[in-house]
């Protein structure tokens, strides 16, 4: 079984109910699954094999593994370094996948000095050490010179401290100190603030007959707007896209609005899969038409 955010929402927790249905009849199942079974997600595997990453990744993978404690001897979690994985776009995992490692190498050396836990209080205060360290210029959250909000190099940590920069400005223009007790930036720092760099787009998919129907009412309906239970449910059907993924499926009509000018994209059925969501190319065969 597979689970990843190509898949809707509906699509996953289908997924999750089988293989969960599976495990408690003790049935063999595997699933192959991208970071998002490590939050929220309550299921017991008895082996884990985690790629490489960060500490705390790790941790929480491992919490998928014999989590309710059902089998007699200690669950089995592996970690693999592959050579040949693409994560040249995820800086967060190549860097807590290095300090991973490094922690990793201390633990071979002197066990003790970490209870001898892999994943223990102290191993984890280790990682953090190293990662943090080495992302200290990032945890000010500096803000580029090209933002549109601040139209200066600056940071966040500034911005919502003592605001030097801002001070500075008025202090040159007006000739005086602000008469403001509180000098923090506290709007323009909400508004240069982004908790996901890589904005998306949400796109209704026709998964299952619930999915299909509720593309066909958004192109049916009338005043969309207003149809707030129909919007509310296409959230359960629809999957998020990245700028350069929307583009490019727009390029190949595999995306559509459901109205003109309405701003909500349905996805081809024939680029949706119900094995593992939606996909770049052709994966599903054109319906045979009756007559």
């Amino acid at each position: 079984y597979h689970l990843s955010t190509n898949m809707c929402p509906a699509h996953r927790l289908y997924v999750l109910s089988v293989v969960k249905d599976r495990l408690a009849k003790r049935q063999p199942v595997i699933c192959v699954s991208t970071q998002l079974i490590e939050a929220g997600v309550d299921i017991d595997f008895g082996t884990v094999i985690r790629y490489l990453a960060g500490l705390d990744s790790i941790a929480q993978a491992a919490g998928r593994c014999n989590r309710h404690g059902r089998h007699e001897k200690l669950g089995r979690v592996y970690i693999v370094n592959p050579k040949d994985e693409n994560i040249d776009k995820l800086k967060d995992i190549i860097i807590g996948a290095g300090d991973t490692e490094r922690v990793l190498r201390e633990f071979d050396d002197n066990p003790e000095m970490f209870d001898n836990d892999r994943l223990g209080i102290k191993a984890m205060e280790q990682f953090y050490k190293y990662y943090f360290y080495n992302r200290s210029k990032e945890m000010s959250y500096p803000i580029p010179s090209n933002n549109k909000e601040i139209g200066r190099a600056d940071d966040l940590f500034n911005l919502l401290s003592l605001n030097c920069a801002s001070v500075q400005e008025y202090q040159r223009i007006h000739n005086a100190s602000p008469s403001l007790p509180l000098k923090q930036s506290f709007q323009s720092a909400a508004k240069a603030f982004h908790a996901i760099d890589s904005p998306t787009r949400g796109v209704v998919v026709p998964y299952g007959k619930k999915g299909d129907d509720i593309v066909n009412q958004l192109c049916d309906a009338v005043m969309i707007e207003k149809q707030y239970k129909l919007l509310k449910a296409a959230q359960r059907f629809s999957v998020n896209l990245y700028p350069y993924e929307f583009e490019d499926m727009g390029k190949k009509n595999a995306i559509r609005e459901v109205q003109k000018e309405s701003g909500i994209y349905y996805m081809d059925y024939q680029y949706y899969s119900n094995e593992f969501g939606w996909s770049k190319e052709i994966v599903t065969e054109m319906k045979k038409l009756t007559f």
